[in-house]
């Protein structure tokens, strides 16, 4: 991800610099446990632990010859340890797969940890953004076209929900990503005790992966990854809400517009959502990962390198993207502009169309069919949609024609807006309990 999109701790996470003291990580505490086994001189560890990670410079330089990274990394390293011959014992009993999965499970965890606090903060930004409009009555919309009366935190209780569950399922794919694996080649533990994995995973707070062969199956990674889409959905379905209430035809929402904050180069009144734009977009990208990622699980015999390219950009992008995402739109939410009056005066701009499923009962309760009762308010509501006039009016008249009275007294109270959000008690009262 480029830097204007990636926020410094997940650019850490991500960095080759976090990488390469991830390797070392991983690699220290399996002489560990074969120096607690006997495997290896004891006193090869402390010159090992005590040797700064490679710089990724010097690793660069002799992978450009090795044309091998984990090799280049180890002897980089290496070249870093006093004395030398001390690292003689890195690696041992070890394939690079070992390493590379280890760590990336270790990054993996580290995204996750602080994609589920972004995450967590949206969450309780949307409660209380829904709470606090529980009774700001607006139209509720299908197709683009007006429905019914409704209000605005209904629909900001959707997202909130949408993007708990999303959470909750990155916390249970994390759950599928934390795994080490110190197994050897082809995964066979031919040269590694196993408990020397048992040994790795609980220092690192992993668990050992049930079975590997040269590589950690990827359908956990590929899990993690659908679940970070699922993230950005919710936050471009929020942008999305925005963006269209920004319309000024619309003109309900609005993004926050800062003190000098320019619109257009060209035209000074504009204020566009800028934001919820840039939401989308990346909410794209972060999505065009997951394919990819996919499309790893099946590799030839225990393992090729087809996933490896794919994952360098996919994971750090996939995990770089979310994380500026729930930042951007969290600062979208607790900035949001919300036009209450105009909510309103669009809820009555159709001169009562969105009582006309009110009204369809009511004619069914005085004995109509429903299909005449709908063609009545049907033709109504086409004469109203055509010439403008208000809808009580149009049915007075087609009720007329057919010779039909109309209890008003009744019409009045079915065409109260706040009638129609009555019963949305409970799903406030659970988003109140969200967390």
């Amino acid at each position: 991800m480029i830097g204007r999109y990636t926020l410094p701790d997940m650019g850490r996470v991500w960095s080759e610099a976090r990488k390469y003291e991830l390797w070392c990580q991983v690699e220290v505490l399996v002489m560990e446990a074969h120096a607690a086994a006997g495997q290896i001189p004891a006193d090869s560890v402390a010159p090992v632990r005590a040797a700064p990670a490679p710089t990724p410079e010097a690793v660069a330089e002799i992978e450009a010859v090795t044309q091998h990274d984990v090799i280049a990394f180890l002897s980089a390293w290496a070249d870093r340890t006093e004395p030398r011959s001390a690292a003689a014992y890195v690696h041992f009993g070890m394939t690079s797969s070992d390493l590379l999965d280890t760590a990336l499970a270790l990054q993996l965890v580290e995204s996750t940890d602080l994609l589920l606090a972004r995450a967590d903060t949206l969450v309780a930004a949307l409660r209380e953004l829904g709470l606090a409009h529980r009774d700001t009555l607006r139209v509720g919309r299908t197709h683009g076209i007006h429905g019914e009366p409704t209000v605005f935190g209904h629909r900001v209780a959707d997202l909130a929900f949408g993007l708990a569950r999303c959470r909750d399922r990155l916390r249970a794919a994390r759950a599928d990503v934390a795994v080490a694996k110190i197994s050897g080649a082809v995964g066979t533990y031919s040269n590694i005790e196993s408990d020397v994995e048992a040994y790795v995973a609980d220092k690192l707070g992993l668990r050992p992966t049930p079975v590997a062969t040269q590589v950690v199956l990827r359908d956990g990674i590929a899990n993690w990854v659908a679940a970070l889409a699922g993230l950005a959905t919710i936050c471009e379905a929020v942008a999305l809400e925005v963006r269209h209430g920004q319309r000024t035809e619309v003109r309900e929402l609005s993004e926050p517009f800062g003190s000098g904050q320019k619109g257009s180069s060209a035209m000074p009144h504009k204020k566009n959502p800028i934001m919820s734009e840039r939401i989308a977009g990346l909410a794209r990208i972060v999505r065009a990962q997951y394919v990819p990622v996919l499309e790893g699980v099946p590799l030839w015999h225990e393992r090729d390198i087809s996933h490896s390219s794919t994952e360098r950009i996919a994971l750090p992008d996939a995990a770089a993207g979310v994380d500026y995402l729930l930042h951007l739109t969290t600062r979208l939410v607790t900035g949001l502009v919300v036009d209450t009056a105009r909510m309103r005066a669009n809820l009555d701009a159709t001169g009562g169309l969105v009582y006309t499923s009110a009204v369809l009962l009511e004619l069914v309760e005085t004995g109509l069919s429903r299909e005449d009762a709908y063609a009545i308010t049907q033709a109504a509501a086409m004469e109203t949609w055509q010439t403008g006039l208000p809808f009580r009016e149009t049915l007075r008249k087609h009720a007329g024609d057919r010779g039909l009275p109309l209890d008003e007294a009744r019409l009045d109270e079915v065409s109260r807006p706040e009638r129609y959000t009555e019963r949305l008690g409970p799903v406030f009262a659970a988003l109140a309990a969200l967390t």
